[in-house]
């Protein structure tokens, strides 16, 4: 009877310590992500509150392969790096471009993808071209804090670059006629032209990006010394490119490899 007690009481000691073993191993990370939700199609709240977009799908496939678990956390564009640096949440995804002075703030991943920016004119615009000497004294649009206002300061600076907290705010102006152009990313340009209330405007040209302002494309953004968890991320991209998922969440979206060069 003793043994067959120590034995029972064994057995069950055992699977206690695989029952915790399997707990542990079950436990997931947690995982906050930062973005601004107003930047379609990449990251943009739908009328009921819910986020949608490459951005978010992207993040959560990420965290799928990380075996983690995220939320999201919406943030204005212009705070968004102070928050991540705060504490607010723990990684931005939110269409960011890799650029020296950002590193200064952040740490980055690899990109996740690259797209170039582009023009966008009235449809009976008499702008031809895209230099300087085109655009002068011109009134150029762009979305605050972006690599695109930089851009179109350093272009075009004999044109009048008028900034806003959102690109909503920019298209609003440009459909009624209070802007000359408006400078963004092609596939966020696109998107609008798409719509009813950018039937007003074109495409003018895509335009060749400067590296010094636009840097290597668009990363993930951690708070400095964050080693661990931007590796994560890093391999959790490489994976979902090998894997096939990153081109299935590409084809959800656009009809070309937005990954890039």
């Amino acid at each position: 009877m003793r043994i067959t007690r120590r034995i029972a009481l064994g057995l069950s000691a055992a699977a206690l310590a695989v029952a915790a073993g399997a707990a542990t191993a079950q436990e997931k990370m947690q995982i906050r992500i930062g973005t601004e939700g107003a930047y379609p199609p990449f990251n943009n709240l739908t009328a009921d509150g819910q986020l949608e977009g490459f951005d978010i799908d992207i993040a959560r496939a990420l965290c799928e392969e990380m075996n983690a678990e995220c939320t999201f956390v919406t943030q204005d564009w212009d705070g968004i790096i102070p928050a991540l640096q705060a504490g607010k949440f723990d990684a931005i995804i939110a269409s960011m471009s890799i650029t020296e002075e950002r590193k200064q703030q952040v740490d980055f991943t690899e990109k996740y993808y690259n797209t170039p920016p582009a023009l966008v004119v009235m449809k009976d615009s008499d702008i031809t071209g895209v230099t300087a000497e085109d655009l002068a004294g011109k009134v150029i649009g762009a979305q605050a804090a972006t690599t695109h206002a930089q851009f179109a300061e350093a272009s075009f600076p004999d044109s009048e670059v008028r900034v806003y907290p959102t690109a909503e705010e920019y298209k609003l102006d440009m459909a009624n006629g209070r802007l000359d152009a408006v400078l963004d990313d092609v596939i966020v340009l696109q998107e609008w032209l798409d719509t009813p209330d950018g039937e007003c405007c074109k495409v003018l040209d895509t335009l060749k990006p400067v590296e010094e302002i636009y840097g290597e494309g668009i990363g993930i953004a951690v708070r400095k010394g964050e080693d661990e968890l931007r590796e994560k991320f890093n391999a959790a991209i490489r994976a979902i490119r090998e894997n096939g998922k990153y081109k299935e969440i590409n084809d959800k979206y656009f009809a070309f490899d937005v990954y890039g060069e």
